[in-house]
């Protein structure tokens, strides 16, 4: 019996670390094809999302609370201080530092950009039940708890 050519190994099919990857390949293209078409990044959405919920902070805790590397931090900062949605401020504790917030605008293209985030979030959980959805979160967090303590 011929078999097509886009068939997968069935092999890899069992490998939770295969199926595991495939989808966040798939999930990676929706949410950069949404953000993009906004003219955004996922390292911008990530940022804004860390001001957003624990206030300002250094470019170095902002690195490590969105598990960006410093110069892409740097990078995305930049870009986001050019359009107006946050600013920079020197640390009365260590001149050397700079204190992040988000502004107003900021704050409101957080929100466009989260709603947009949720959409592709249903668009890639679209074939699970709420259940199932909270199973997998669930499941996947339990995962990346036990790899953080590696």
């Amino acid at each position: 019996m011929p078999v097509a050519d886009d068939a997968m190994p069935s092999r890899l099919n069992e490998m939770s670390t295969w199926l595991i990857s495939q989808a966040a390949l798939y999930g990676h293209r929706l949410l950069a094809r949404a953000l993009a078409a906004l003219d955004a990044s996922g390292y911008q959405y990530r940022l804004l999302a860390a001001l957003e919920e624990f206030g300002p902070a250094n470019q170095a805790a902002l690195g490590r609370r969105t598990g960006i590397d410093r110069s892409d931090v740097a990078a995305a900062l930049n870009d986001l201080a050019e359009r107006g949605l946050v600013n920079r401020s020197a640390d009365p504790a260590d001149r050397r530092r700079n204190i992040i917030t988000v502004t107003a605008a900021g704050t409101q293209r957080f929100q466009q950009l989260d709603s947009v985030v949720a959409e592709v979030q249903d668009m890639l959980l679209a074939p699970l039940s709420p259940a199932e959805h909270q199973q997998l979160t669930r499941l996947l967090s339990r995962i990346l708890s036990h790899a953080s303590r590696q």
